[in-house]
């Protein structure tokens, strides 16, 4: 088994840090016409427009370095957006969403957001916390049965990643039956079990440990409390209130038009696969939802200004602890890497990052159309770092360990 089990759910971006190796940048024109397909060229997007607004030089810039790394890492497709006020705009596909025909990577994809998920989960839970029916240091004991030091790990340290529980994506077991058939459906309570074969790894709020099993758990509690489906949840207390269009929690494979191939090399011998169409219940409420580039610029801020919850409990969720890399805190399902608040996310086959700065209200999506590591790092994050170097030097992006 060649693979970190599975550890993208988030887990593995957000640590890593090493740099492609240089190569010469096209000339800037030549990657401006390459990455603005003529059909995204044609039209808007739920207001989400191609081009860029930005300075002609700052435009060039990132035009010649995404297309520098998205070479080099070879990544298929890249969708970016990013938007500054003040200064300006930048959006551009490029590459292309399917190997086999060429077809362009477009502007109105929807991709599959990975550990994203985990921020709509954990909003739907700390709104039931401003309604008095959850509290934040309830014991999961109170919720779920049978969870290893149930009565000491509390809702907090499942959201903040401090629960000392064993990531279920690490289980060897699990990764077997998965790579077997990655189109088979899991239930929140079989992918628990794999975890739960094993002791944890600390105390309850000892360290800081990236585990799905965490987020699975605090899904089930949004169910008890509510008496729904978590899907139902999510759309109507988070989705709806957003006012986003195409962001759902799927309940199997189900992965509506217009969508890009994704390729995986997350496979028994390392070969790439495409992952399109592979069941991504096996990760249910810590990433499995879809969504899109408008969406996503919209619940960046809606997130990181904590626009559905009070004040008090969104100070909760911004009180971050280290997670043991410079510059990278973690909170309540949401982490800061050099002042950009947000998320990333890795499923295979995709990979994406949402986040905002506050301190220049800016905001920045990348979506992408595979999840193979270069050189030990997440192309998603290797994209983020390169953009965020030339528009914010001062906060660049460095979440290397935090996606899956």
């Amino acid at each position: 088994m060649r693979r970190t089990h599975y550890r993208r759910l988030f887990a593995t971006t957000l640590f890593v840090a090493s740099v492609l190796a240089p190569i010469a940048a096209a000339p800037a024109a030549t990657i401006a016409t390459a990455t603005v397909p003529a059909a995204a060229v044609e039209r808007c997007h739920h207001g989400v427009c191609p081009g860029s607004t930005l300075s002609p030089e700052l435009t060039a810039r990132l035009d010649a370095k995404i297309e520098e790394v998205r070479r080099q890492a070879g990544i298929p497709g890249v969708v970016v957006g990013l938007w500054m006020p003040g200064k300006g705009d930048y959006v551009r596909a490029t590459g292309v969403a399917d190997k086999t025909t060429g077809a362009p990577m477009a502007l109105d994809s929807r991709i599959r957001i990975g550990s994203e998920t985990k921020t709509f989960t954990v909003t739907a839970l700390l709104e039931l916390v401003d309604e008095g029916r959850v509290g934040l240091d309830d014991k999961i004991s109170d919720y779920v049965d049978g969870v290893p030091c149930g009565d000491r790990i509390t809702l907090r340290q499942l959201a903040e990643m401090r629960s000392g529980l064993f990531p279920y994506t690490s289980d060897a077991g699990f990764a077997h039956d998965l790579e077997s058939d990655p189109t088979r459906a899991f239930t929140p309570q079989e992918v628990l079990a794999y975890g739960f074969k094993h002791d944890n790894t600390f105390g309850p709020g000892e360290q800081f440990q990236y585990s799905n099993s965490n987020l699975i758990l605090l899904g089930l509690v949004v169910e008890k409390v509510t008496r729904r489906p978590l899907a139902d949840v999510i759309h109507e207390r988070v989705v709806r209130p957003s006012h986003l269009h195409h962001t759902f929690l799927p309940g199997g494979a189900e992965f509506p038009e217009p969508h890009p191939r994704g390729y995986t090399d997350q496979t028994p011998t390392g070969a790439t696969a495409d992952a399109t169409d592979w069941n991504p219940s096996w990760a249910w409420a810590a990433g499995a939802m879809i969504s899109d580039l408008p969406d996503l610029r919209h619940w960046a801020e809606v997130l990181a200004t904590g626009r559905l919850l009070s004040r008090e409990t969104q100070a909760q969720r911004l009180t971050t602890f280290p997670t043991g890399f410079p510059g990278t805190s973690y909170g309540l399902g949401i982490f800061d890497t050099n002042g950009w608040i947000g998320h990333n996310g890795s499923i295979p086959g995709y990979e994406t990052v949402t986040i905002y700065l506050p301190a220049q209200r800016a905001t920045l999506v990348i979506m992408i159309n595979t999840d193979s590591k270069t050189g030990g790092q997440e192309p998603s994050t290797l994209l983020g770092r390169a953009i965020t170097a030339i528009v914010t030097p001062d906060n660049v992006y460095d979440a290397s360990a935090t996606a899956g």
